[in-house]
């Protein structure tokens, strides 16, 4: 991908967009170009400047997608990328030069109504234009409608943060950076109806006040310090409205908590997971779901979840990248010149 000047600039084999609207997003497009240069290439990142806030999700969006598209200027000004990734579709949706998208749901999928009005048909666009697409989950690909670029499915790994069979004294932890997105008001009162004496249940990912027994905040952590305490944790209980991908939930069963959750609309890819290894968790009775996680536990679960995570882990992600991806990006060698995308 390059435009004149070339002499002048830097030549990389790949150079991702990064939106990293969120510490989700950021840690998946680490891990991206982490995997790239473990396959032999050299890889740039370019991440975008966070924009101010504003009122709406649709203009969230739009402020998202201009400063992608100027993070992805800048690099283009310093280097000359044999390809581009553009992580996720809101990245792509000014591109100034085309390239393939990486993506955890598209619009189409969690931008119902007036919240992706503009949106929906410009990444239907950017969808065929794209010449890949690397979506997170099959989930997520299904949730593309109409034509759209080749695919290759490229999870985003996930490892235990630290040896197994240390003290369970936490008895559950939530996560609630987005309190009304992964459905705080619904875990607490859960929770509330679920509780006995000398029970904890820890919310973490932000700096909430929350009045309920047995509670505690521990506000916003490092993602060391929030993996170290669900190694502590025996459940994890979330109750999203919707899940884009699930990766909280699968650090979790990674480190061993045993996973208490709704069955929420969207890609969700740890929600298989959660039916396949206990489906008294997983349903709206979350009340009764932790009372089974808590008093009840299936013997062997944390075995299981770490057998059923198998294609998560770092090591399956990298085979993806270097035998597929990597070749799929590359695979027709310096393309001609890029012309800016309508």
């Amino acid at each position: 991908m390059t435009e004149t000047g070339d002499a002048q600039r830097e030549r990389v084999d790949v150079l991702v967009v990064s939106l990293g609207s969120t510490a989700g997003l950021r840690a998946a497009d680490d891990e991206l170009v982490a995997a790239l240069r473990r396959a032999g290439a050299d890889a740039a990142l370019a991440r975008a400047t966070p924009p101010r806030a504003v009122r709406t999700l649709a203009l969230t969006d739009l402020a998202w997608a201009r400063a992608a598209r100027d993070a992805a200027r800048e690099a283009l000004r310093t280097t000359a990328p044999r390809a581009l990734v553009y992580s996720s579709t809101t990245a792509a949706l000014l591109w100034p030069v085309p390239g393939a998208i990486r993506f955890d749901a598209p619009s189409a999928g969690n931008r119902p109504g007036r919240h992706g009005l503009w949106q929906r048909p410009l990444e239907r666009r950017r969808l065929a234009q794209a010449p890949l697409l690397a979506p997170w989950s099959q989930g997520a690909l299904r949730e593309v409608r109409g034509a759209h670029a080749p695919a290759i499915v490229v999870p985003v790994p996930v490892e235990p943060s630290g040896p197994a069979g240390g003290e369970r004294d936490i008895s559950a932890v939530t996560y609630a950076a987005n309190p009304r997105k992964k459905g705080l008001a619904r875990v607490i009162a859960a929770w509330e109806a679920a509780y006995r004496p000398g029970e904890t249940l820890v919310v973490a990912g932000a700096d909430l006040i929350v009045e309920a027994e047995g509670v505690a905040v521990a506000g916003k952590l490092a993602p060391s310090q929030f993996r170290a305490l669900l190694r502590r944790a025996r459940v994890y209980v979330t109750a999203p409205r919707r899940e884009d991908y699930g990766l909280v939930q699968l650090e979790a069963l990674a480190d061993g908590c045993r996973l208490v959750t709704t069955a929420a609309p969207g890609p969700y890819a740890a929600l298989p997971l959660a039916r396949e290894l206990d489906r008294r968790l997983v349903g709206d009775d979350l009340a009764g779901a932790l009372r089974a996680a808590l008093d009840d536990p299936l013997p062997g679960y944390a075995e299981r979840a770490t057998e059923l995570l198998a294609p998560f882990r770092r090591a399956a992600a990298d085979a993806l990248v270097a035998e597929r991806l990597l070749p799929a990006l590359l695979g027709g060698g310096t393309p001609p010149p890029a012309t800016p995308a309508r």
